[in-house]
């Protein structure tokens, strides 16, 4: 593939690129949801959010719990009945006080704790390892008041219901027991969900402290006991009550059974369901971040906001992104030194010493009246000079498809035809030379430069020492070249060429030459004809 065709290959991907970030970023959430909001978010805002987030669904998870519990102690086990074998002040009166006392109380105290032991995060202050510690023992904490205050309920109603009958009180501890344990289990989950911006915060002061459920492993494993391996064994209980006290009919304790592997079912669903998105939605992150680096965008980072190895692989990969970033940086650092196509050839293959033969065109320009212009002008406008005249000349053999080999002081050597290959490498060679002359007397004011153009066989390859070598043209055409510009410089277009090379060209490229008469060019035995532009 050509340099042009490279060229607009790279734009079109650039381009492309633009507009597929542009719709992903509008789409792929930084924390992995959108409830969750943005890096860019104040403070002051995201404590509001999480605030929310955290009552509401906590206060939801554990109505629902209730829910279950309530069908549990009323209907699964009908006898003796709390509605009927009861004083109604404490079906009626004490139960629904405490549902209210622990949802909205409990529940509001334990998550404004939670957020107030986050302050650091409001007052943007860096985080320690003490911030950091309360940041990732939040859930635990959440989970374990959440579990103390379905005890508490448990141990309460249990006493109350049972000073009336004894064969209530293990059926309370069981119905109230079970759904606090899976209430609490969801809330460690939930907290851990909510908390996700703050954690990202809290990750910066290093790797997560050890906790209860260390990784992956450990958060499935505790899962798997407390929404599943508890529920189970509640159902061995019941068979254990049904046996132990018979106080069931056989369709009582079919219906028991039924209920609550329902239930089990359920809420073992529900805390899977909240498990595996917790744990797919920092790889999804991921995978969305790998989509752009392999379209080109290295400008991606992922936010790091999971403590277990999830976590550990979003923090590897900006890792790798840095490294290919600063891979791409050397590579950009070393295609301006050496030129694009050798160090794509470099990449390729590993360099050796040697070379082959090429069928070449070289184009050497050299500024006229050099050392007055270093005399005349100030470093600073010297040097600017130079870049200008430069990148004429670099943009032009580029377009051409050439390769400027090496700057000479103030000069420069091009070469069409090596590294990469050219049909007519005196087309472009040519054409490059026309192009140069009318920019530098177009664009670069107050200077001018003669060119020469020669064509033929030529040795290119790496030059030098096993330590340090350079990729160069070495050849007849090199010298006709350099000969050619020393006499152009004396000429009204100071640019010529061997007619060789024109005769070598297209047609379309020879009808803006014409012959002109033929010299001896120094070290040469035979004359030269020279070619001058129409």
């Amino acid at each position: 593939m050509t340099v042009k065709r490279s060229v607009a290959h790279r734009l079109g991907r650039v381009l492309e690129t633009v507009t597929q970030q542009s719709g992903r970023l509008s789409t792929t959430p930084e924390y992995g949801a959108w409830v969750l909001g943005k890096v860019s978010e104040s403070q002051v805002r995201r404590r509001v959010r999480i605030q929310i987030i955290l009552t509401s669904l906590i206060l939801f998870t554990n109505f629902c719990g209730i829910v279950v519990a309530t069908v549990l102690v009323a209907f699964v086990f009908p006898t003796p009945s709390v509605f009927s074998d009861v004083p109604a002040w404490l079906t009626f009166g004490v139960s629904p006080a405490y549902i209210v006392f622990a949802l909205g109380i409990g529940i509001f105290w334990v998550t404004r704790k939670i957020v107030r032991s986050l302050r650091w995060a409001i007052e943007e202050r860096k985080p320690d390892r003490t911030n950091q510690h309360d940041t990732f023992a939040a859930p635990w904490r959440v989970a374990r008041t959440v579990l103390v205050l379905w005890g508490v309920g448990a141990a309460l109603l249990t006493t109350l219901y049972g000073l009336h009958d004894g064969d209530f009180i293990p059926r309370f501890l069981f119905a109230v027991s079970f759904p606090g344990i899976v209430v609490a289990t969801a809330c460690y989950l939930i907290t851990e969900f909510a908390l996700r911006p703050v954690a990202a915060q809290a990750l910066e002061a290093g790797p997560p402290p050890r906790r209860l459920t260390a990784g992956i492993m450990g958060r499935t494993m505790l899962v798997w006991l407390l929404g599943s391996g508890v529920p189970v064994m509640g159902i061995a209980v019941t068979a254990i009550f049904a046996l132990a006290l018979r106080n069931l009919t056989p369709t009582q304790f079919g219906f028991a059974v039924l209920s609550i592997a329902a239930a089990t079912l359920v809420f073992g669903f529900v805390l899977m369901w909240l498990l595996s998105w917790l744990t797919a939605t920092p790889v999804r992150v991921v995978r969305s971040a790998l989509k752009r680096v392999e379209d080109g965008d290295l400008d991606c980072k992922v936010v790091v906001f999971d403590g277990t190895e999830l976590g550990e692989l979003q923090r590897g990969f900006n890792r790798m992104v840095e490294g290919l970033k600063e891979r791409e940086r050397v590579r950009d650092l070393f295609g301006r030194h050496v030129g694009r196509e050798v160090a794509a050839a470099a990449e390729k293959q590993r360099p050796k010493l040697g070379g082959e033969e090429r069928h070449v065109a070289v184009l050497f320009v050299d500024i006229i009246g050099s050392t007055q212009l270093v005399t005349t002008k100030r470093a600073t406008e010297v040097v600017d000079l130079l870049n200008r005249f430069f990148t004429v000349i670099v943009e032009e053999v580029d377009r051409h498809h050439g390769f400027v080999n090496k700057f000479e002081g103030d000069g420069a050597l091009a070469v069409f035809g090596a590294p990469n290959r050219l049909d007519r490498p005196e087309d472009e060679a040519l054409a490059a030379g026309r192009a140069i002359a009318r920019r530098i007397h177009e664009e670069v004011s107050g200077l001018e430069a003669g060119i020469g153009v020669a064509a033929g066989e030529a040795v290119a390859g790496n030059v030098g020492a096993k330590e340090r070598f350079e990729y160069t043209v070495i050849g007849e055409p090199v010298n006709v070249a350099a000969r050619l510009c020393e006499l152009a410089k004396e000429t009204p277009a100071h640019l010529l060429a061997c007619s060789d090379a024109v005769a070598g060209a297209a047609e379309d490229e020879r009808a803006h030459w014409t012959n002109g008469e033929s010299v001896m060019l120094r070290g040469h035995d035979e004359p030269t004809r020279l070619a001058l532009p129409v």
